[in-house]
């Protein structure tokens, strides 16, 4: 058993995540007995998934701050030295369809004004990407570059973007997901703007700059956490030989 205590942040976040994917497991095995579905699914994951970290972190780093997308700002985590920053459940749609695998939990740490620490868990594929083992990127094996979307609503510039570099589209489900992506060599880009929060991509992020993985605004600007406004609107994830392309493309044709 597993003495939480014991734990460094990169392994904490691990166990964290993990800890939440069972619960997320769980509670989409007991979906048909319980008649969850839809929305109801999605609402009873987020709400399992949080009260699980919520717990976590209160009994075992009950000094630190959190920020959660599930439950309210507190904005004691401003003047905090170290932050969870925590999406109990990415891609809530893909969640509330079995068996669809690409939704995730998110569990980074930021420490002092940068991000320390992260884990992506991908609880129905079995993974949990972390800071503590990072990944490491084998060199591309496709001919052309591929770039992860929305399965949804990919952004038309970013289709703009696929036509100029000669990339292929890759659709699938959560912000986390799509990072990961990068980082198993599914997808050599996500980029994205349209509107994302700090939960959505910190841990993402901080698996992927790890991994040695290029990660930035789409303007290359830095990616910056635990600000007052939790609005973090657009990011670039993708392979360093990629990255002058893409941000060279956004600064020319923008993103609308």
């Amino acid at each position: 058993m597993i003495d939480p205590t014991s734990l460094d942040d990169h392994a904490f976040a691990v166990w964290a995540a993990e800890r939440a994917g069972t619960v997320l497991l769980d509670v989409r095995a007991r979906a048909g007995e319980e008649g969850l579905e839809g929305k109801a699914l999605k609402d009873a994951g987020d709400a399992a998934a949080q009260a699980e970290l919520d717990r976590i972190l209160t009994e075992h780093r009950p000094d630190d701050s959190v920020l959660s997308e599930e439950a309210a700002d507190d904005k004691v985590r401003l003047t905090a030295r170290r932050v969870w920053i925590i999406d109990p459940l990415d891609g809530t749609r893909e969640f509330s369809e079995p068996p669809r695998d690409d939704w995730a939990v998110h569990v980074a740490l930021w420490e002092d004004g940068d991000l320390v620490a992260g884990a992506v868990a991908q609880p129905a594929l079995g993974e949990t990407f972390n800071t503590g083992r990072p990944a490491v990127v084998p060199p591309r094996t496709s001919d052309r570059p591929r770039i992860a979307v929305s399965r949804s609503r990919p952004p038309a510039f970013v289709e703009a973007l696929a036509a100029e570099l000669d990339a292929e589209l890759v659709p699938m489900g959560s912000a986390g997901v799509k990072v990961m992506s990068v980082v198993r060599n599914i997808a050599d880009a996500y980029v994205h703007a349209g509107g994302q929060y700090q939960w959505d991509n910190a841990a993402p992020v901080a698996v992927a700059r790890a991994a040695g993985l290029h990660c930035s605004r789409v303007d290359g600007s830095p990616l910056v956490y635990n600000e007052d406004d939790t609005s973090l609107p657009d990011l670039i994830v993708c392979r360093p030989e990629l990255a002058e392309q893409i941000i060279d493309f956004v600064r020319r044709h923008g993103t609308e």
